[in-house]
């Protein structure tokens, strides 16, 4: 499943929570969702936190997936064709001078 599809379904899943409405709790904006996307990413660091090794690798996925999600969605409202933007970056890291 490619990045489109993923965010379409995302769409979806928000639309259906009512999450788009203007009185809505969980307004999607850019600001909450940068909020949301740190605090998903501050749980993955979690699994890490005492050890080098997650011992919990189901919870980790549901982490990670709960941050790829905040990033399409953030992404998406911010108006950024992400698919588009990480293979630039890609090209760019391709290039660059890495110590080590």
């Amino acid at each position: 499943m490619d990045i489109k599809t993923l965010t379409i379904k995302m769409h979806d899943f928000v639309q259906s929570k009512g999450w788009y409405e203007p009185d809505s709790l969980r307004e999607q904006s850019s600001r909450n969702l940068a909020i949301s996307l740190n605090l998903e990413a501050s749980e993955v660091l979690e699994h890490f936190q005492w050890s080098d090794k997650c011992d919990n690798m189901e919870d980790l996925a549901g982490e990670l997936a709960d941050v790829s999600l905040y990033l399409l969605q953030l992404a998406s409202v911010s108006g950024i064709n992400l698919e588009e933007e990480i293979l630039k970056k890609l090209s760019i890291n391709a290039k660059r001078k890495w110590n080590g």
